[in-house]
């Protein structure tokens, strides 16, 4: 007989205070998914070197189009404040400065994965489809691809394509902007 455990889960209010207070600091690696608190892997030396690729890739491509937030926190709502390796954010004077980014700000999220795939996979971008994500990649280090999850629904993504070395994508919010999956693998 399996017993389920009651949880405390944390609104985002809540994790902020946890840091004003010195429970937490801005220097610990977690985040806030569904109203609890993970603690983030290690970034290894290839996770480092994509997220470094992409973010040079992107930001070239886009220019002024979009802000690219490297490993900074976005709000999906009053549970869950991740931290994607990158997001594409629509342009403001202040830079979030007045507050995080949150689903309507977001164009698309990447997450880049070696030893999390599962994790980002089975809760990550479930998350990110329940905020309404419009869109969310997922570079898939050790299989060499780039898993494109599209079409936003409570349970998941409807539409999932995956993408190979020597294939081409574009962002849904940046049709013109064509990366290969050589160029965001190196």
């Amino acid at each position: 007989m399996s017993v389920k455990l009651l949880k405390r889960l944390f609104t985002v209010k809540e994790y902020h205070q946890m840091v004003d207070a010195g429970i937490l600091n801005e220097d610990d690696r977690v985040e806030l998914i569904a109203g609890e608190i993970i603690r983030m892997s290690p970034i290894g030396r290839r996770h480092a070197a994509c997220v470094k690729c992409l973010n040079k890739l992107l930001s070239q491509r886009l220019g002024d189009r979009a802000l690219v937030s490297v490993q900074d926190p976005v709000q999906l709502d009053d549970y869950s404040e991740p931290q994607p390796d990158l997001a594409l954010l629509a342009p403001r004077a202040d830079f979030y400065e007045s507050g995080h980014p949150q689903p309507d700000d977001i164009l698309l999220v990447i997450e880049v994965a070696d030893t999390t795939v599962e994790s980002d996979r089975d809760v990550k971008i479930p998350n990110y489809a329940q905020s309404g994500i419009c869109e969310v990649w997922l570079v898939n280090i050790n299989e060499q691809c780039v898993e494109v999850y599209l079409m936003p629904a409570p349970n998941g993504y409807i539409n999932v394509q995956k993408f190979y070395r020597g294939q081409c994508l574009s962002p849904q919010a940046f049709p013109d902007v064509n990366l290969t999956v050589d160029e965001i693998l190196g």
